[in-house]
């Protein structure tokens, strides 16, 4: 099993949005670098769902349910998208600056590579991660 990081601006879909979805596409990406990490997403695979923008903090648990595809929201055609299930919130969100505050965290793609949308996440990273969202890894 691998393990991501996928953002989106709570304005635009949320938390929220995707528990009520349930199942819901992941699409819009735009990036060729994102995009090529949501094409090594594998079904099961688990991905913390992060809101940017004012909040800025990891909410939930989401697992990959469908593998890439064509993104209909593409006109070019270039770009794919997965689906996802959400699976549960966290107890505590964890916030960038508790991530940039954790020194073992420093060589998160978050920290490193702030404006990518979706970046992969190594288990250590994983594993302390859920520790501070108080959910089991």
């Amino acid at each position: 099993m691998a393990y991501w990081l996928v953002k989106s601006e709570p304005g635009a879909w949320s938390w929220d949005d995707h528990v009520k979805a349930g199942v819901a596409e992941w699409d819009g990406v735009r990036n060729h670098q994102a995009n090529n990490n949501m094409k090594e997403m594998k079904i099961g695979d688990r991905a913390f769902f992060y809101h940017s923008v004012d909040e800025k903090r990891i909410v939930g648990v989401l697992e990959v349910a469908k593998e890439h595809y064509p993104d209909h929201t593409d006109e070019t055609g270039r770009f794919g998208m997965v689906d996802f299930k959400a699976l549960m919130p966290v107890e505590t969100p964890v916030t960038l600056a508790d991530i940039k505050a954790d020194e073992r965290l420093q060589d998160l793609l978050l920290v490193r590579q702030s404006r990518l949308s979706v970046v992969p996440v190594s288990r250590e990273h994983w594993k302390i991660i859920c520790g501070m969202a108080g959910i089991k890894a």
